[in-house]
């Protein structure tokens, strides 16, 4: 057979993490308690969101850091970040030359936590079930371009694919695409709740209040047969709606870590003074903000104003100070083919250039708009964001923009069923390269359930930069074009790029691989031991 050798996107942002000095030193005494993480991501399960843990519905980075360490992908991303690994998978390839038939052979043994053995037809179907279900999330996206799904053998399972694509075994890592145990997942309905059973590094048992996740706690798997090394038994996870009353945790030793939540303020005096063994790590990241319009609704020359007007660093220097820089791309800075198109086409905030779009299409000012944000799911900061946006918009006096804002639970399922005009978003990558940040938004379906249809990047652009296994020049072509018809169309507009922090106990170890540019949440790093 004709083994492919693919190559994946470079990312710069896949540096030695940066860390503040830690408050003092502690002992290991406690090595055999659970390492307790706190995070301000809120995780809620309810009519509009009926299945937050079903990797055939979940498609959002707090959700999905869960599901990895439950759910058992054939590949997985090295903790370092790079080439895709075999993780279920003993080892997988493209075993052809048009990169449209990818093999692989799964570890002899596998089983689900309960006991019940994995083989390849364990993966069809759970991937099968993806596709089937097609659930209005848009995570079946990440799928459809597979054709049909061969099992020759208990051990070996063989992807044939619709087009070339260098990115598949990216998406083999994603848990959407994880084994799933079909006594306890069917095939034509998701599975609702906080549930979650799978053959990954962790068995999950959730513990909810009011239709909220409390805590998760995590136990390491006996029965785990896969490429991590587990370096502790127990992580408990718990959110917490309060930024203020998440450090104090950290502070007063009631947890261990905090890897999601750190306001601006805090970063900056913790980074200037952390408090004592408390240390705070800086991580390279590739989160990005931006506004999504309803194409339908709001106009191409209302968009392109909306683009003249918007001043990105004030933004990012007022509400997130060094947490945030100003974007203008999908694509972020650090990964292959990024380009500054929106920057190139509208340059510095001009009311001047606003105004004359407008005119020329004969638009009555000012434009009523609201915008919408979510007020718990990204921190709470949005609000301020927001405020921000609506100021720089009315100073204008082409526009009188009102904010309104939702929490998750509503304000995704309304944007996917397309109620809003003009709303706030964030995204983390499913992978780090530039496919994972134009596909999602731009093929159809997508996860935005987005009516914007550009065929000439959905036909041509997108399907030729897949067919590229160096994604490092010859797909750049390309992603270069689909990003400057980004800019020319504004159906989002990118407003900034964000870093990440984690902060840790002195005497918690791993913590510098914790999470990964991506924002992969890597538990099974964290381990108690003298801090340094």
């Amino acid at each position: 057979m004709n083994r492919k050798t693919w190559v994946l996107s470079s990312v710069i942002g896949l540096l030695v993490p940066v860390l503040a000095g830690c408050g003092g030193l502690t002992g290991s005494d406690d090595k055999d308690k659970p390492i307790v993480v706190g995070t301000s991501d809120i995780f809620t399960a309810g009519k509009k969101m009926p299945a937050p843990f079903d990797p055939a519905y979940a498609y959002d980075i707090s959700s999905w850091n869960l599901l990895r360490q439950t759910i058992q992908s054939l590949m997985r991303i090295p903790r370092g970040g790079g080439e895709p690994a075999p993780e279920a998978a003993q080892e997988c390839s493209f075993t052809d030359s048009g990169q449209q038939r990818f093999t692989c052979t799964l570890r002899p043994g596998l089983r689900f936590a309960n006991g019940h053995a994995i083989t390849s037809k364990t993966f069809k179907y759970s991937i099968e079930r993806v596709v089937a279900i097609n659930a209005d999330s848009g995570v079946s996206g990440l799928l459809n371009n597979i054709d049909t799904i061969q099992t020759p053998t208990p051990r070996d399972i063989v992807f044939l694919l619709k087009s070339p694509d260098a990115t598949f075994p990216y998406k083999l890592s994603t848990p959407t695409a994880g084994a799933v145990d079909p006594a306890l997942y069917p095939r034509k309905r998701l599975r609702d709740g906080f549930v979650l059973d799978g053959s990954g590094p962790y068995s999950l048992k959730p513990e909810t209040k009011g239709g909220l996740l409390a805590r998760a706690v995590l136990s390491r798997n006996p029965t785990y047969k896969g490429g991590l090394r587990i370096q502790n038994d127990k992580v408990e996870l718990r959110p917490f709606k309060d930024p203020d009353r998440l450090a104090a945790a950290l502070e007063k030793g009631e947890i261990d870590v905090i890897a999601k939540g750190l306001t601006t303020g805090q970063t900056s005096k913790w980074t200037a003074r952390p408090p004592a063994h408390v240390g705070l790590t800086e991580m390279p990241a590739l989160e990005i903000r931006y506004l999504a319009f309803d194409t339908k609704g709001v106009s191409k020359p209302i968009r392109q104003a909306i683009a003249h007007l918007v001043d990105r660093g004030q933004i990012a220097s007022e509400v997130y100070g060094t947490a945030a820089e100003p974007l203008y791309s999908l694509v972020p800075q650090g990964v292959a083919s990024h380009s500054n198109s929106f920057f190139n086409l509208y340059g510095e905030p001009s009311v001047a250039k606003a105004r004359e779009v407008l005119e020329e299409a004969g638009i009555t000012t000012p434009v009523p708009l609201t915008l919408h944000y979510t007020t718990d799911h990204y921190g709470t900061r949005t609000k301020g964001e927001f405020e921000v946006l609506k100021k720089q918009l009315n100073a204008s006096g082409l526009f009188r923009a009102e904010i309104k804002g939702a929490p998750w639970d509503v304000h995704r399922p309304d944007g996917i069923e397309g109620k809003y005009k003009v709303y706030g978003m964030g995204w983390f990558p499913d992978f780090p390269d530039p496919d994972s940040f134009i596909a999602p938004f731009l093929g159809k379906p997508n996860f935005l359930n987005s009516p914007y249809d550009n065929k000439r990047i959905r036909t041509e652009l997108l399907p030729e930069s897949r067919r590229a296994a160096d994604r490092l020049s010859t797909a750049n072509g390309s992603l270069q074009k689909i990003q400057d018809i980004v800019a020319e169309e504004v159906p989002f507009l990118p407003l900034w790029q964000g870093k990440q922090y984690i902060a840790a106990r002195d005497d918690i170890t791993g913590v510098e691989w914790a999470l990964s540019s991506s924002s992969i949440l890597q538990l099974w790093e964290l381990d108690r031991g003298v801090g340094s």
